[in-house]
């Protein structure tokens, strides 16, 4: 049986994670999965590391696409993502509903952990943009507790090292010890969707078998129960 090397965004890793293990034990594949940010991983990529199965966000696939980088007709749309505050597991909750109950916890909060742009995660980009869009950058940045993925900013949170984190809901849900607040409000919600593709030089029919078996209906469940739609 084959190894599938897989190279996966972390906004989807609670799922893929789980996932993984059941697939191997159906098909006697073996998966190897390896999480960052999609810019990261995206550049790992171009770079020429290999992969079997790459999970990154729709824009990024569709750059890949139009490059000839992947398998034509290989796309497989897995679920969206929804950017989001929580707190640790016995904390109270801010009120975020509106954009002026976002404004207060920005400007409240003592310390938030969020995504650092600068390692390619989309959800600190985002933050980062939408923290100048609102006027509120320079008064919020000396808060922000930045970490390289999703997963650790959601550590970070457990560990009582920030007060408030900020980043996709599913990488929250997937660390125990936290505490879903809600998603952005509708006016500045973020939705990040993520698809899986196979490489044009990669062992095309288990990478199929994998992307098959995320996409099933079983599986597409186990995405809700981590906040993708």
């Amino acid at each position: 049986m084959a190894k599938i090397r897989v190279m996966s965004a972390g906004a989807v890793e609670g799922p893929v994670t789980v996932l993984a293990p059941e697939f191997s034990q159906a098909s006697g594949h073996e998966v190897e999965l390896a999480f960052n940010t999609v810019g990261a991983l995206r550049d790992r990529f171009i770079a020429g590391e290999p992969t079997d199965v790459i999970i990154l966000s729709f824009p990024v696939i569709e750059a890949l696409e139009k490059d000839g980088r992947l398998a034509a007709g290989s796309r497989t749309d897995l679920g969206r993502a929804s950017c989001g505050v929580a707190v640790r597991d016995g904390m109270l909750m801010p009120n975020i509903a509106t954009v002026d109950g976002f404004k207060r916890m920005l400007k409240f909060a003592v310390s938030i952990a969020a995504n650092d742009p600068a390692h390619g995660g989309s959800s600190g980009i985002y933050l980062a943009d939408l923290l100048k869009r609102m006027g509120l950058y320079d008064e919020v940045a000396p808060k922000l507790k930045l970490s390289k993925t999703g997963r650790e900013c959601a550590l970070a949170l457990v560990r009582g090292e920030a007060e408030i984190g900020i980043t996709f809901t599913s990488e929250f849900i997937a660390v125990p010890g936290t505490r879903v607040v809600g998603t952005f409000p509708k006016e500045i919600e973020y939705v990040n969707g993520y698809a899986g593709a196979i490489p044009k030089d990669a062992a095309a029919a288990p990478a199929r078998a994998f992307l098959d078996f995320l996409a099933s209906p079983a599986s597409q469940a186990r995405f809700k129960e981590f906040g993708l739609a």
